[in-house]
């Protein structure tokens, strides 16, 4: 289990936006955070701010819930996330 509070810069990558069988949410994405890789781990997570940048601009979002047991979390961000977004990059700012 990983400290959030020893590491300076905490890493994750969108790894897809959250769907269902007729429609996705952009502005919803599923991130997974290295060194988290349970649901117990990835609690802990929940209400910290994330930052995904472009080369241009960036967006904001929040740790709003998990996803499963296997410790990715969902994030919601205030304006939809494009598609190019999709297995960058993000990083947790507090």
């Amino acid at each position: 289990m990983v400290n959030i509070l020893s590491q300076k810069v905490v890493y994750g990558r969108i790894t897809n936006y959250r769907i269902g069988p007729k429609s996705q949410a952009s502005k919803t994405c599923l991130i997974e955070f290295e060194g988290f890789d349970s649901a117990g781990s990835a609690g802990k997570l929940i209400g910290q701010k994330v930052k995904w940048k472009n080369q241009t601009t960036f967006l904001l979002g929040r740790i709003t819930g998990l996803h499963g047991r296997n410790g990715i979390v969902e994030v919601t961000f205030k304006h939809g996330v494009p598609g190019q977004a999709i297995g960058t990059a993000v990083e947790i700012i507090s």
